[in-house]
């Protein structure tokens, strides 16, 4: 057995195991505390809500436990089971050129991989979103997504692939950079392009009607000297009964958008509150930190990745007798996680200080007592547990637990 092939087993094991033991530490951890609502919630969240709130925490780990198995012997099979060099086998055989091949084989596998995933997206939206009320979607609805989704792909992921591929034969050993480049130009542009080309494909956007609230809002833009492209309301209910709020886009394409469920479900008050914290991650520079930490992580991935593939034992050590750059770009797209995994808690460390520091700025701009019923209505409506594992959170959650981020709205309150 080759060093590599060691290696690729010994790394999806120790993923493995620690994903299960956190997801059963996560399961024991909400089970032990759904008998009762923590204290500092029990006048605001009744007992029944804390316990929806717990089976549905249990429940969806339950399910990524299953997830989990499924998605090691998908891997196992594309990569030492031979399936990867089956499907590049097959479009060998068609004689294309190496970059028509390489989008083919790359396209068939997205294609495969997404066949694959549908029996757990629509278990996870039909049985466990419906068995709590939170899913709105028909499966018409459901299938005519992934035809968007689809299409979507094909239009914008051939030329992008088509461009990589090329890059990487034609511009030799430092192929990577020049890929980088484009990678970043890509995200940069799809940043700027989906507010208004590509979100409007799947929700219908409208103009905030309210004029209170329309007042309000822009009475806070004014304070924080936050231009955008418009404030509207999102029919999040086509889907799903969770609410949100956010602000996307870059420039002067920047758009303020709320879902429909979340201004039926907060007063003026508490909508202002939720906007200036978005805003806060906006004046506190996150965005900007968020791309540039992104571009030096995928820097330093696309650096490893052009060492790995000089290295025949790459490509034979993962079930792969031909070297090509798309398959080592797949091989690679599907083994890194197995290693980045140990980073999520320094991910999710600076993500929670971003939320954080959004917090503060939405208490100087807005009336912090007014961001915390927001919030506890957001977890009572979102099912959200107030008891996570720590360990488990610290792994997985990019926003501080209940009880930590209300403590620190309290301080900042007084």
């Amino acid at each position: 057995m080759q060093a590599v092939t060691i290696i690729f087993l010994v790394a999806l094991s120790l993923a493995f195991l620690l994903q299960f033991w956190l997801d059963q530490r996560q399961i024991q951890h909400v089970r032990s505390h759904r008998p009762e609502v923590p204290a500092d919630f029990a006048d605001r969240i009744s007992l029944e809500e804390h316990q929806k709130a717990a089976d549905y925490t249990i429940d969806r780990t339950r399910f990524g436990l299953v997830d989990q198995i499924a998605g090691v012997v998908i891997l196992l099979l594309w990569t030492l089971a031979g399936g990867l060099e089956l499907l590049d086998q097959a479009w060998r055989t068609m004689q294309l050129g190496e970059i028509q091949t390489g989008v083919a084989v790359m396209l068939s596998f997205m294609l495969i991989s997404s066949l694959i995933d549908l029996p757990f997206a629509a278990y996870r939206t039909f049985v466990i979103e419906q068995r709590y009320g939170f899913n709105k979607m028909t499966m018409g609805l459901f299938i005519s997504d992934l035809f968007k989704q689809s299409l979507l792909t094909m239009l914008i992921g051939i030329p992008l692939l088509w461009l990589v591929l090329w890059l990487m034969g034609a511009m030799g050993e430092l192929w990577w950079i020049y890929v980088w480049a484009v990678w970043i130009g890509f995200v940069l542009l799809m940043m700027w392009a989906y507010p208004a080309f590509i979100a409007p494909f799947f929700n219908k956007f409208s103009p905030l009607e309210n004029q209170d609230l329309r007042e309000r809002i822009e009475q806070l833009l004014n304070r924080c000297g936050f231009t955008s492209n418009g404030i509207f309301i999102m029919d999040g209910s086509r889907r799903s009964s969770h609410g949100n709020a956010y602000f996307t886009g870059l420039g002067r394409n920047k758009r303020i958008v709320f879902f429909d469920t979340l201004i039926e479900s907060l007063e003026p008050e508490e909508t202002e509150a939720v906007l200036a914290h978005e805003l806060g991650h906006f004046k506190r520079k996150h965005i900007q930190k968020r791309i540039i930490s992104m571009a030096l992580i995928s820097l330093t991935g696309l650096a490893i990745l052009g060492w790995l593939m000089q290295l025949e034992s790459f490509f034979t050590g993962l079930g792969v007798s031909h070297s090509s750059q798309y398959i080592g770009l797949l091989l690679f797209m599907m083994v890194s996680p197995l290693f980045s995994i140990y980073l999520q808690p320094l991910f999710a460390y600076f993500s929670r200080k971003h939320e954080f520091e959004a917090d503060a700025y939405a208490a100087q701009q807005s009336d912090a007592n007014k961001l915390i019923q927001a919030l506890v209505k957001l977890y009572r409506e979102n099912a959200s547990t107030l008891t996570p594992d720590p360990l488990y959170s610290a792994f997985h959650d990019s926003h501080p637990p209940a009880p930590v981020r209300i403590a620190h709205l309290n301080a900042q309150h007084s």
